[in-house]
């Protein structure tokens, strides 16, 4: 069986990691990949947008099935395009991934379907932004763009003039560019963050192990927003009687909302959610696996990653097809120094062999690799670079194993938060 991963980054690894361990066993195929997924899959440099090049590879090679992991792809309608020529793909279609695509929509939908999330209001005029922020008297206050922007959409405003200057730069400046031709201004809100990440056919939904993701780009939650500089799971905030609730008020409704609007929603729909002291409370939903979430969820799966995405795209998904195993997992992201913002690249990493750690338990998922001119030497080729994800009994010897593996990895230049799991070690302890 040959199947295509559009991506290269972080989360495919950790799909094709997975997606190696079936009873399949698959012929893999990268799209574009990386130095390090290399290893692992056959890469081809197509970009993931390239949804022609794409789609006509996917023809061409005889692909069986396609795993669309990036959000661009995805609002773009690949799965769509694939589905023309008769080539089934995990992921939603273009209709579905508006989920995401839309943050105006989203928060439409929540309104319409009493899915609990932030009071908030759109505009798609910057004045009238404006005119509502001068009114407004609730400090901190969250202003996102309406649509895909890497991830950076997100602006938290502690003033009238940091709103103002926000609503500028997303709106008059172009920041994010069409993206942010509308906005969604709501309120700021508090509470331990929870990601989790399910699976569903369009009518059964099967969440995964809950996770936490690490944003900020310095130790105590410090510095820039970033794409995630660290992960664990299971979330210990994430209690049994919570995620009842989050069944019965957010993830069901929400199946059900996107069915009603004849949008029906497939592959993995990501809830990001803030326990908040009201209850549970949507922040956003992903269209897809979170990165990097997924380097620490996928390593507790028990169940076949394949068998999984093919009920997804078949409507047979059941809940029993799905297991995790007990423990808990840790994944430490090492990144460019001086990311968010400009790094260099071309940093050759050294402790590795054939891109994993030789005598190790641990996992390296690879971001921002690549093969250096002669195929031998693997190099920086992004902002976060590797992901060292470490799987144990507890949560404590996870991040204990996972800090240890990442000691073993340096290039020049390398940065790594130095607490990651700390605030959900506190809450073990508690």
């Amino acid at each position: 069986m040959k199947i295509l991963v559009v991506g290269g980054g972080g989360r495919e690894h950790a799909i094709i990691r997975k997606l190696m361990e079936s009873p399949e066993n698959p012929q893999l195929f990268c799209a574009p990949g990386n130095g390090g997924i290399s290893s692992d899959a056959v890469c081809v440099p197509i970009k993931a947008t390239e949804v022609d090049k794409m789609v006509e590879f996917a023809t061409q090679n005889a692909i069986d099935y396609a795993v669309v992991a990036p959000d661009d792809p995805l609002v773009l309608g690949m799965v769509d395009a694939l589905a023309e020529v008769g080539i089934p793909a995990f992921g939603p279609n273009k209709a579905a991934a508006i989920l995401e695509g839309s943050k105006v929509f989203s928060k439409n939908l929540m309104k319409k379907y009493n899915i609990p999330t932030a009071g908030y209001e759109t505009f798609s005029d910057a004045s009238k932004a404006a005119k509502f922020i001068k009114s407004n008297t609730a400090y901190p206050i969250v202003i996102k763009a309406d649509g895909l922007a890497l991830g950076k959409g997100v602006l938290i405003c502690e003033t009238e003039r940091d709103a103002l200057d926000a609503i500028k730069s997303i709106m008059m400046d172009g920041q994010f560019g069409k993206s942010g031709n509308s906005i969604v201004i709501e309120e700021f809100l508090t509470g331990p963050e929870v990601s989790v990440l399910s699976f569903t056919d369009g009518e059964t939904v099967v969440p995964m192990v809950s996770s936490m993701d690490h944003k900020r780009a310095l130790d105590g939650d410090n510095g820039l927003n970033t794409g995630g500089m660290g992960t664990i799971a299971p979330n210990p905030y994430y209690t049994k009687e919570i995620a009842d609730e989050c069944m019965e008020k957010v993830f069901k409704p929400t199946i059900e909302a996107m069915k009603s609007e004849g949008r029906p929603f497939k592959g993995c729909l990501y809830f990001g959610l803030m326990l908040t002291p009201n209850g549970v409370k949507v922040i956003e939903y992903n269209c897809r696996f979170g990165d990097p979430e997924t380097q620490v969820v996928l390593p507790l799966l028990e169940s076949d990653l394949l068998t999984i995405m093919r009920a997804t795209t078949d409507g047979t998904l059941t809940p029993d097809m799905v297991k995790f195993k007990d423990g808990c997992a840790a994944c430490v992201v090492l990144a460019s120094g001086g990311y968010p913002q400009k790094y260099e690249t071309g940093k050759a990493i050294h402790g590795l062999i054939a891109g994993q750690l030789e005598d190790d338990d641990a996992i390296i998922y690879h971001a921002g690799t690549q093969l250096a001119e002669d195929d031998t030497v693997l190099v920086t080729s992004g902002g976060r670079v590797l992901g060292v994800t470490a799987v144990a009994e507890s949560l404590l010897a996870a991040v204990e194993a996972a800090y240890a593996a990442s000691e073993k990895i340096n290039f020049e230049g390398m940065h790594k938060r130095t607490d990651i799991g700390q605030r959900a070690l506190s809450a073990v302890e508690e």
